[in-house]
């Protein structure tokens, strides 16, 4: 059974749904497993007749090394886990000739135990703490004797220490925390009421009272738990918010330490305005000040280490755009967005003291609507979706604007009971020379049409995904004609 399906992934499948239902394994360091949409792009990979090696990234504590441990338990003999932070004596291994003999010899001495080609996952951890190893990729992948998956948290702000970048011989994987599907799914909601929501909303049709209600609940508690797998997995077994709590902010204080680390300049900017994302996000309209940060700020100054913050998969940039027509990209202004943080539960155990309980009593009202609005950022992301917004003095803002294929939907995200009010969208949808067809509210209400505007529940979000790229082989061109034409 798969009832959404996108070019990048499928959203709620058959396979998922057996794997969530084994989600025990052998292991007694990890007694839940969470399955993850990304085993399947794993599985892929392996399945490929040509491979690379499988790059994972993504931000610290999101699941990828479980992830690709239990792929490796189901689908390989043998399987090797080399950590470059736990294990920095392993760098000695990579330290001399990228010969690939040379190499798996070094390897096989370190491991104090012969290879076995052909049935063999090597996975090479943290591999930011070892760039020659990430060099070293090129010529073991031409090898061919064996599978290679690297992983790490930080790769995009640490290419420029890659001596000779591996171009052509990664296939990148970008992982993300849970969204709210594998969220449900981990909470154990059955298939058949994904299928019938599904339904609803390709239909249009209300979704059934006691169906509604359950589902706003669960969107509470992922509000307040997120999607950091263990912070899921505590919550499934306890439900203890306070232990909850204590990951997050563990986890918050993993990533200032990630910062001070591996951040080779600016680490006081970065820290800075990864500090301030919590009570940017509280203002008004959501925006990035610069000058909340310092007066004399200047985001020249400062780009590198938004960018920084970006790579790392720790914060989820916004972008402004002037005018939402196809293509988005053209009318972007990058001086001007807004900065989520990764993870919903993250920006509320970030933000103001106490408004879990709040949350969960479904009392996202206007001051909390900052970290509802993180929940449909984090989703759309994850959705396969750049995110960017409308803003200008004489329409107002839309919180969101997505192209899926060559179609604009403009986005708005009602935290109140009046979310039929929604004066910024309906000057937008006015514009007659953007002729823009269909807008979205997401909101506390029921599925409802209204002229160009749906009404859709808030956890409804992710069934709006980006449509299938274009697929099959392309025509053969007879060219014979030309030939025919010269030679007369």
């Amino acid at each position: 059974m798969v009832f959404v399906r996108t070019a990048k992934t499928e959203v709620i499948s058959t396979f998922l749904v057996e794997n969530f239902q084994k989600n025990v394994t052998n292991d007694p360091n990890e007694k839940l497993f969470l399955a993850r949409k990304a085993l399947q792009k794993l599985i892929a990979w392996k399945e490929a007749p040509r491979r690379s090696a499988l790059c994972v990234v993504g931000a610290r504590q999101i699941g990828k090394t479980t992830l690709i441990r239990h792929f490796a338990r189901q689908y390989y003999e043998h399987f090797v886990e080399i950590n470059f932070v736990t294990e920095p004596k392993a760098k000695a291994v990579f330290a001399g000739s990228l010969n690939a003999n040379a190499i798996v010899a070094a390897l096989s001495a370190y491991l104090r135990r012969p290879l076995v080609p052909g049935k063999t996952l090597i996975f090479l951890d943290e591999i930011q703490d070892c760039p020659q190893a990430r060099a070293a990729i090129k010529f073991l992948v031409e090898d061919g004797r064996f599978d290679y998956i690297e992983s790490g948290s930080l790769l995009g702000v640490k290419t420029n220490s890659v001596p000779s970048f591996p171009v052509g011989f990664e296939t990148p994987l970008t992982m993300y925390p849970l969204d709210f599907s594998e969220f449900c799914m981990a909470c154990g909601l059955q298939p058949e009421t994904f299928d019938y929501l599904k339904t609803c909303f390709e239909t249009l049709q209300p979704v059934a009272e006691t169906v509604h209600n359950s589902m706003m609940q669960l969107l509470y508690a992922y509000m307040v738990v997120g999607g950091m797998p263990q912070c899921v997995c505590t919550y499934i077994a306890t439900h203890d918010i306070g232990q909850i709590l204590a990951i997050q902010n563990d986890i918050l204080a993993l990533y200032r330490l990630d910062i001070a680390r591996y951040a080779d300049r600016d680490k006081e900017k970065i820290r800075e305005i990864f500090d301030v994302i919590p009570s940017q996000l509280e203002a008004k309209n959501r925006r990035f000040v610069l000058s909340d940060i310092a007066k004399s700020a200047r985001l020249l100054r400062y780009e590198n280490s938004f960018v920084w913050l970006s790579d790392a998969g720790v914060a989820l940039p916004c972008f402004n755009v002037t005018q939402p027509t196809s293509p988005l990209g053209l009318s972007e202004k990058r001086n001007l967005f807004k900065l989520f943080l990764c993870d919903t539960g993250l920006l509320a155990a970030a933000s103001m003291q106490n408004i879990q309980f709040d949350i969960l009593q479904g009392n996202v009202e206007v001051n909390l609507g900052s970290v509802l609005e993180n929940l449909f950022a984090q989703q759309l992301h994850a959705n396969g979706f750049a995110l960017r917004y409308y803003n200008s003095k004489r329409l107002g803002e839309v919180d969101f604007v997505i192209q899926n294929g060559r179609d604009i939907t403009p986005i708005e995200i009602k935290s109140g009971k009046d979310y039929k009010k929604h004066s910024a969208l309906s000057k937008v949808l006015a514009v007659d020379k953007w002729n823009l067809k269909r807008a979205i509210v997401f909101c506390r209400g029921n599925i409802e049409r209204d002229n160009a505007v749906t009404y859709l529940p808030w956890y409804m979000v992710p069934f709006v995904v980006p449509e299938e790229a274009a697929s099959g082989k392309m025509p053969v061109i007879d060219l014979s004609a030309l030939s025919d034409a010269i030679k007369a």
